[in-house]
Order: structure tokens, then sequence, then C-alpha cells
């Protein structure tokens, strides 16, 4: 009787002690990935600004259905519904092993925040700007990749090149089908609160098979030094213009971009969805700036998938992108895109894709030097080709690859 009465003893002095000590919180962190290779073949390809013919090209292609990349993510229950959060994100070049970014290990993402269903989520770190988180369900590089299918040069910011460091952004709970977002860089620079910063909003409608966002977005070029873009700028130089192609080489020395997108979603039945956009984008001139007009581009996108069977996706789409009449030019730039995908899942984790693209150019635009060198407008493949364009108005490109996921 008496070893009993221990026992129970024992049991309850036991539960004491555990409902006197601190809960601790539940966490968790996953180590994720993907590895993408595949061949490609391009009809014309040189360097960007160079008057030089180009030539064809076959070559190992990384990242292109999704770009290559590992990352840590996870969360920590602090209790009330609200979490802790951090993603960590590394991109690579899985054709040579090499860092995606110069010196920025996670040059992808770094984050960390606070989430709670009720109040909402808030980040802090490098990461994407609300435009693009929100607008992202309706770009066309869903379907049809960035690298062949982004809008010309990307020009539009709808892929994941527009990577900002210093950002803080909220986003609100879903709320009846309507979410919204804010974003504000911080440019950093001694003196100006303004220069190198970045910000943007925008509102997200989702609600059975209707998806519709429309998002605004500014960026405060720092050509002196400083700014949000750190290792995607066109420099060392941390705030130096991003997103150059042979759309914009001509006016890398704005003192703004500035975008605004409507995109939209319609899922007709299980085999069946298409999206579509429109952009407005500016480029603004400032002090020491090569041109003296704001230069706008407009472009419309629509893209249609269909889904034959549980192993098939294919895509297909077409963007007409036109730059407004300034800077000297009457026969404005103009951008016609055509392009094709097909996707083969061999698993869940592991697929098998092709692509083919076209683009023709026509009309002028502005060469390196700005204003002061009118040029033939030339070719600009998704934003796979920023680096390399065609030396004409036109482009064709072919790849096939292997991703798989982890």
């Amino acid at each position: 009787m008496k070893k009993s009465i221990r026992r129970v003893d024992a049991v309850l002095f036991g539960a004491a002690i555990a409902a006197a000590m601190p809960a601790f919180a539940q966490s968790s962190v996953t180590l994720y990935g993907i590895v993408d290779n595949g061949l490609s073949y391009t009809n014309n390809q040189s360097t960007l600004g160079s008057t030089s013919g180009g030539k064809s090209a076959v070559k190992m292609t990384p990242g292109v259905w999704a770009g290559s990349r590992f990352g840590l993510k996870g969360g920590e229950d602090l209790g009330g519904g609200t979490k802790a959060i951090f993603q960590l994100e590394s991109g690579f070049n899985s054709a040579t092993g090499g860092q995606q970014y110069t010196n920025a290990m996670f040059g992808r993402q770094a984050w960390v925040g606070l989430t709670n269903p009720v109040y909402g989520t808030f980040t802090a770190g490098r990461q994407y700007a609300s435009y693009y988180q929100l607008l992202s369900p309706y770009s066309p590089t869903t379907w049809i990749t960035g690298y062949y299918g982004a809008h010309p040069g990307d020009i539009d910011g709808l892929d994941t090149i527009y990577r900002a460091n210093n950002t803080l952004e909220y986003t609100s709970p879903k709320f009846y089908g309507l979410t919204a977002s804010g974003s504000y860089s911080l440019g950093g620079v001694a003196g100006s609160t303004n220069r190198g910063s970045t910000w943007s909003t925008a509102v997200q409608y989702a609600m059975g098979p209707v998806g519709l966002a429309v998002g605004f977005s500014r960026i405060n070029n720092s050509t002196s030094g400083g700014g949000a873009w750190g290792a995607d700028s066109t420099t060392t130089n941390g705030g130096s213009q991003i997103g150059v192609s042979a759309l914009t080489n001509g006016y890398q020395t704005a003192q703004a971009q500035q975008r605004f997108a409507v995109g939209g979603g319609y899922t007709f039945n299980s085999a069946w969805d298409v999206t579509a956009t429109y952009s407005n984008v500016q480029y603004i001139p400032g002090t020491g700036s090569k041109f003296h007009d704001t230069e706008i581009w407009n472009t419309g996108g629509l893209v249609l998938h269909w889904k034959p069977a549980v192993a098939w996706d294919f895509g297909a789409g077409y963007s007409y992108t036109r730059a407004t009449r300034a800077n000297g030019i009457d026969d404005n730039a103009q951008y016609h895109q055509f392009n094709l995908s097909q996707y083969y899942s061999l698993s869940k984790r592991t697929g098998l894709y092709a692509l083919e693209a076209y683009q023709k150019a026509k009309g002028k635009t502005l060469g390196t030097n700005g204003a002061g060198q009118i040029i033939d407008a030339t070719a600009t493949l998704g934003d796979g080709y920023n680096s390399t364009p065609s030396s004409s108005g036109s482009q064709v490109a072919v790849g096939v690859g292997i991703i798989h996921r982890f």
C-alpha cells in the first residue's frame, strides 16, 4: 500500500513539475531544391550592344524550366496561431556547379518574419516584391518558362529576376478571396531615403475558377552607389540598373523604372486553363541620363494550358510589346513572340520538357549610347537571352531538358 502511495505521489510530483516548466514550441526545418539541366539551340546569338553578326549556338542550358537551387525553410509555433518563419535559398549553375550570384550564397532569397492567419504575414530581408508575389500566378512563366517565355527581356518583371535586398513586406490574410500586399526596399544611400529604394503594392482576387491581380512597382535606381538590388544589378555596385536587355540597353541610365500590370486567369475544367496579362512599363530619365524622354512599353500576353492526361502538360503563348514614340524615334520598336511547351512527368518529382520559341522585332530603339544612337530593334527571347540577343530582327530557339525536385 505504501509503495502504491509513493508511485502516485511521484506521478503527481512529475506532473506538477511539467506544468511549472515553460512549453517549448514546435519547430520544423525543410531542405529542398531543384536540379534542372538541358540542351538548347539558338539560330542567331550575339552580344548585347554588339553590331557584329550573330551566329547559331548549341549549348547546355541549366535552369530553364525552373532555376536550379537549394534552400532551407521552416518555422516555429509561437502560440496563439503566430509562427516565426524563414527562408534561405541559393541559386547555382547545375552545368558547372558555380554560384548563381557572386558573393551571395543565398542570392535568391534570404528573409525572416512572422505570420498569423488573422493578422497576416510580415517578412524582412532579400525577397520578391509584392508586385511579383501576387501577379506571378498569372505570369507566362508558369507553363512556357521565363527563359523562353517571359515577355521580351522580362520588360514587365513577371519573372523572377527582380529580387530586392533590404525589403520589408506585409501580406494580408485572404478575405473573401481578396489578398493585399505592400513592400518597401530601403536604398541605404547616405543622405537620401529615396535613392536606390523600391516600393510596390498589389491586390489579388482568387475564388473558384477565377483569378485576378493588379500591381504597381517603382524602382529608384542609384547610379552613384548603394541601393536595393545588390546581386541582381548589372555591376557590383548595388543599385545599378537591373533588367538590361536589347529593349532597355539604351535606357539603362534611367533614374527610375515604373511598372503597372494586370493579370488574370480562368480554369475551364481539369484539362484547360488560360491566363492573360497587360503591363505598362516606364523608364524615367533624370540628371545624367543618356536619354531625355520617358520611354514606355505596353505589353499584352496570353497563355493557354492543356492537360490531357495526368502525366502531360502543354502550353502555348503569344505576347506583343510596343514602345511609345519618344527620344527622336518615330518608327518605335515592337516585338511579337510565340512560345510552345511540352512537359512529361516521370514522377511527382521528375519531369522531361521541350520548348520552342520565336520572336520578331521591328522598328527602332536606342543603342548603348542612348539618344545619340538610334538603331534597329533586335529580337531577345524571354529573359534567357538578355545578354545574348539576336543581331537581327528575328530569333528562334528550341530546348529540351530534365528537371528533378527534392
